[in-house]
């Protein structure tokens, strides 16, 4: 499910999130079951998928809703995340890609955005998306 996390409004919207009014930042809420899929793969998706070293950005999509986050809810897989962030910068160094600005802290809230934000690119296959990686493999 997509929607809105990290920031200090309760119950937001999209156009008070992109107005910049909330802190929240457009996510994704992903349920896994750890017996049937590798954490290793999760942040590999994760890392790859977009520039983690734009700060409040991704591609033409600039704003702090745009940032670079990992929320969590389960405090005892913080130190793998913070694992996984540094595995990845090492990766950057090596072609001096620049440095992780992701933010990684604990989930207070998710708001489910709205019903048009759902399965986005299903609904609209030629819409636009400004997430691009960078290119290095996590692996």
């Amino acid at each position: 499910a997509v929607g809105y996390a990290g920031g200090h409004f309760e119950n937001p919207t999209y156009e008070k999130v992109c107005a910049g009014e909330t802190g929240h930042a457009e996510v994704v809420r992903i349920f896994y079951n750890t017996k049937k899929t590798d954490f290793e793969e999760l942040m590999k998706i994760f890392w790859e998928s977009h520039d983690p070293t734009q700060f409040n950005r991704q591609g033409n999509d600039i704003g702090t809703q745009y940032r670079s986050i990992i929320l969590y809810d389960d405090k005892n897989i913080f130190s793998k995340l913070e694992s996984s962030k540094t595995r990845y910068q090492q990766k950057l160094q090596v072609d001096s890609i620049g440095d992780i600005k992701t933010e990684i802290k604990p989930v207070k809230q998710f708001y489910l955005a709205e019903d048009y934000h759902q399965k986005y690119l299903y609904k609209n296959p030629n819409g636009y998306c400004g997430l691009k990686g960078t290119g290095i493999s996590y692996s």
